[in-house]
């Protein structure tokens, strides 16, 4: 279940492929000293831009809307790191997954019993049948009095299978799949430093127009969540960067205030995870121009703004 256990259970892959919305990535990787899995060092790497829509991640509904595409892309950077890989790891952004940490006053002995229990708890807010679902989960903290927090990832069995199927296509077995926040956030020290801008690390380079196509990702995928949400963001827009800060535009503002003041945490997260970057973000006015065709052509989404426009209609349910 954990991915510890899978890397223990079989020889590390030899590459990395990593599908973001935006490009393919892969990086090669050779022994160092020390025992298996320790002292690894890069032998090359290769990036491939992907066209806006290739990949769009969701929860939900269909990842990877133009497999070919894809396919020839993870197989192009594979052919220009010099060697050829049987076995890699997969890395996958994390919006095609759920990340929550769940908390037990007591833990079962038997790993069975544990895994059931983890299964049972994420029945309750998981937004597609559990039956359907790939579970991973981590142990975070244990407290004296024997309670235990775990993190855990979920995401659709179908989904996960739409990126395994692009390495196929190229060649290439995914032996390891994990998540793109994950891998991030076990760099440790090293991410820390790419944070404050110290060397170690490559920084990603966040352009606006990356900003604005990212922008495009997470309405759709927030439509499918919330459409009283994703109402309120398509009525809005990124209109300049400052430095990491996005500076996003609302016509509204109700939802400028909303957003700004209870939800730039969720908004932050969100687009960081699209962007492949941590970024902050700044809720501004704007006056839409004298004469602008309206942002939303859906009519469900023309509806909920309407709604969520008035506060005496809003009923917030957490």
């Amino acid at each position: 279940m954990s991915l510890l256990a899978t890397w223990l259970a079989s020889p590390p892959p030899d590459a990395a492929v990593e599908i973001a919305p935006e490009r393919v990535s892969a990086a090669a990787v050779v022994p160092g000293r020390g025992s298996r899995g320790a002292g690894l060092a890069f032998q090359a790497h290769a990036v491939e831009s992907l066209p806006p829509g290739a990949v769009v991640p969701s929860l939900t509904s269909q990842n990877i809307l133009d497999p070919t595409t894809v396919a020839a892309a993870v197989r192009t950077v594979l052919g220009r790191l010099g060697t050829r890989p049987a076995r890699v790891a997969l890395i996958i952004p994390d919006l095609a997954s759920k990340v929550s940490i769940l908390k037990f006053d007591q833990v079962p002995g038997r790993r069975e019993d544990l895994d059931q229990l983890v299964r049972w708890q994420l029945k309750k807010s998981a937004p597609f049948p559990i039956d359907d679902a790939c579970i991973t989960y981590t142990p975070g903290i244990r407290e004296a009095s024997g309670a235990a927090e775990f993190v855990v990832a979920v995401a659709r069995r179908a989904a996960i299978e739409e990126y395994e199927k692009a390495c196929a296509a190229a060649g290439v077995y995914a032996g390891l799949v994990d998540l793109a926040v994950r891998r991030a956030a076990a760099n440790g020290p090293a991410a820390e430093r790419a944070s404050a801008g110290g060397a170690g690390v490559p920084q990603t380079l966040v352009t606006f127009d990356r900003v604005r196509h990212a922008w495009s990702a997470l309405v759709e995928r927030t439509k499918e969540l919330s459409v009283g949400k994703a109402a309120q963001l398509a009525d809005a827009e990124p209109v300049a960067m400052e430095g990491t800060v996005v500076v996003i535009g609302f016509a509204d503002e109700f939802a400028r205030v909303l957003w700004q003041d209870k939800r730039r945490p969720e908004l932050e997260e969100q687009l960081s995870a699209l962007v492949g970057a941590s970024v902050r973000v700044r809720c501004v006015k704007q006056q839409a121009p004298v004469g602008a065709t309206p942002a939303l052509e859906d009519p469900m989404l023309r509806a909920a703004l309407e709604t969520f426009r008035r506060p005496d209609r809003i009923l917030e349910v957490e």
